[in-house]
């Protein structure tokens, strides 16, 4: 029971989104009179929500890092117009025009990490400028007019489904997926908790860690037979699920992830550890232009269409989600798994409101009121936190307070300073 205490107040505030948003889904099921959870609305819901989610990845990385991009929402309409005119236009093959997209995501990523991370612009004024230009030159390349409709090569990794195995009851390889997925998670949880055993870090008991697989595998296995009895896992879930996992991998197992919570935690600290801060910087920029291009790429396939006033408001649906999920305007803290667990709570939330009937005023005035109570949240944490360790007992150094163990914290001092010039 203490070890489960510890491992709440240590993580309250990713276990509080989890379970916000468990309140959230039962809520809206109830209220939408079991609309909500039925087949076909959580496979529109996935589908729906697959571009934000993918630029909330990207969002919680360059947050982590203490920036921040506005850009984001126009340049997903800048590559899905460039990449209409590639497909409909010039009659490039899909195969073709996706690494065009995805480069030049890559390109805007760079010029805008450039300016940040090399010339020290902040990031604010760097990506609003970035927002306005991209806009404008959506505008630009499809001359105020819509471009449409998109070969279905295109359209299918929205809109399309996973082809099962076999052709008759329920989609079979969408169980098998479930299965496995549900077996790879529970192995991540123990070996997790056997290496903080082995280096003597605080670890869960051995029953609550069974009592977490247990859960994982009844939600994973669920979700996936509830998949399986309309057409199956969508295309673009298959993408997000690779992203989602590829990530975790990259900032919890890498030294490149561990390099960008030192930049966002202690800039300074981590250039004189010997992280190249400008360097991670900018390729966190190049990496949120890439995952926004594919943004862009699912957004248009979906719309089936280029328009002009498509990604309006992404970026604040992507910064709303990676706050909801746990990520701190300070900068240093924050997971890929809150920043999908953030994005889904706006995604139930809008599904549910929409699906019971309530305005679009009211709809935006409460998700305002979620983000002011999540980064709320987050203040009272980081304070609460802050005042437990201001109360707890200092160790006096060896040598006690004399001439000597003052010399040698002068001489750290003085290290230091000389390190920062």
């Amino acid at each position: 029971m203490t070890a489960l205490r510890e491992i709440l107040r240590n993580n309250a505030r990713q276990y509080g989104m989890v379970i916000a948003l468990a309140v959230i889904v039962v809520l809206f099921q109830i209220l939408t009179g079991g609309l909500l959870l039925r087949p076909l609305n959580i496979t529109n819901l996935i589908m729906q929500n697959s571009y934000v989610l993918i630029l909330a990845i990207g969002m919680m990385l360059v947050i982590v890092t203490g920036h921040i991009d506005l850009s984001v929402g126009s340049v997903v309409a800048f590559v899905g117009a460039v990449s209409a005119i590639m497909l409909t236009g010039w009659g490039l093959p899909m195969p073709v025009v996706v690494p065009l997209a995805l480069v030049l995501g890559a390109l805007i990523g760079a010029w805008q990490g450039f300016w940040v991370a090399y010339v020290r612009i902040p990031a604010f004024i760097v990506t609003l400028a970035g927002m306005l230009i991209f806009r404008g030159a959506t505008m630009v390349v499809l001359d105020g007019e819509s471009v449409g409709p998109l070969p279905q090569s295109l359209r299918a990794m929205a809109n399309g489904f996973v082809p099962d195995i076999a052709a008759v009851g329920p989609h079979l390889l969408t169980l098998l997926l479930a299965v496995l997925g549900a077996a790879v998670l529970v192995r991540i949880q123990w070996r997790m908790r056997a290496r903080d055993l082995r280096f003597d870090l605080p670890a869960a008991s051995s029953r609550l860690t069974a009592a977490k697989s247990a859960a994982t595998v009844l939600v994973v296995v669920v979700f996936g037979a509830i998949l399986a009895v309309h057409n199956g896992v969508p295309i673009v879930g298959l993408l997000l699920i690779a992203l989602i996992a590829g990530y975790s991998f990259v900032m919890s197992a890498t030294t490149a992830g561990r390099h960008v919570y030192a930049v966002g935690g202690s800039e300074k600290a981590a250039m004189l550890s010997g992280v190249k801060t400008r360097r991670t910087t900018f390729w966190v920029f190049v990496n949120m232009g890439v995952l926004s291009a594919l943004a862009g790429l699912v957004f248009t396939a979906r719309l089936n269409a280029a328009t002009p006033r498509a990604g309006t408001m992404f970026e604040l649906d992507a910064i709303a989600a990676a706050f909801i999920g746990g990520a701190s305007a300070a900068g240093g803290v924050g997971t890929v798994i809150g920043a999908v667990v953030g994005a889904l709570v706006m995604g139930v939330m809008n599904n549910g409101m929409s699906l019971i009937g309530l305005g679009v005023d009211w709809q935006q005035g409460i998700k305002g009121l979620v983000l002011l109570a999540a980064v709320a949240f987050d203040i009272y944490n980081k304070n609460r936190v802050g005042a437990r360790r201001r109360s707890a007992p200092v160790a006096e150094p060896d040598g006690g307070s004399g001439s000597g163990g003052g010399s040698g914290g002068r001489r750290d001092e003085v290290a230091v300073e000389e390190g920062s010039r």
